[in-house]
């Protein structure tokens, strides 16, 4: 009997063991969340540089901001998109005690359109991921901070200057019109000529 309970009892030692070491990742392995809080759908000229760019938290599951998250941000490898400083495609920040990591400094390539930045966040055998958007417009003058603000085309151009033409004729003629009822009223105004009966006179043919 006392074989059979020292077996026991190494059995459940072991049992135990092992529900501790795979206890053990699970407890660190918590739900991570991330949501990008500022810059996403900004729009920049094309060929810019951002100073004012992405920012993202990451949180548990219960809401909790997550320090020390590795946070990569990754921009297309093709078509509107951009570098981020040192000319590489991706770049790593790991978040503050407020759960937020933010990125800028990209210079944006010269293709129009919608740029899709790839971003995960990863602390220890936790991920979670997303994706956003900005945008890079030829129609946009570049201002400080990497935005901008939309610039007429020579259509836009063309069509505000027909309807300044069209106001400008409109407020003449509104003008004229009432230059000549001033006139019709006062005084000095030229009275219209007076037109007699006209006689008509029917003669026999020869």
């Amino acid at each position: 009997m006392d074989w059979k309970q020292a077996n026991l009892r190494a059995a459940i030692r072991l049992l135990i063991a092992v529900a501790f070491t795979l206890a053990v990742p699970l407890r660190g392995a918590a739900i991570l969340q991330i949501r990008v809080v500022e810059g996403e759908g900004a729009v920049y000229a094309a060929g810019s540089r951002a100073t004012r760019g992405l920012t993202v938290q990451v949180t548990d599951e219960t809401g909790r901001p997550v320090a020390g998250a590795a946070v990569s941000f990754r921009l297309p490898d093709s078509g509107p998109g951009g570098t981020f400083s040192g000319g590489l495609k991706a770049n790593v920040v790991l978040t503050g005690p407020d759960g937020r990591a933010s990125i800028w400094g990209m210079r944006w390539n010269t293709s129009p359109g919608p740029v899709e930045i790839r971003i995960t966040a990863k602390k220890e055998e936790a991920r979670a991921g997303t994706v956003t958007s900005v945008y890079l417009s030829d129609q946009v003058i570049a201002q400080e901070g990497g935005s901008g603000r939309f610039k007429a085309s020579h259509s836009h151009k063309k069509l505000l200057l027909i309807g300044a033409a069209i106001a400008a004729a409109a407020l003449g003629g509104f003008a004229l019109s009432g230059h000549r009822s001033a006139d019709s009223t006062s005084g000095n105004a030229p009275l219209p000529p007076q037109v007699g009966t006209p006689t008509i006179t029917i003669s026999p043919h020869p």
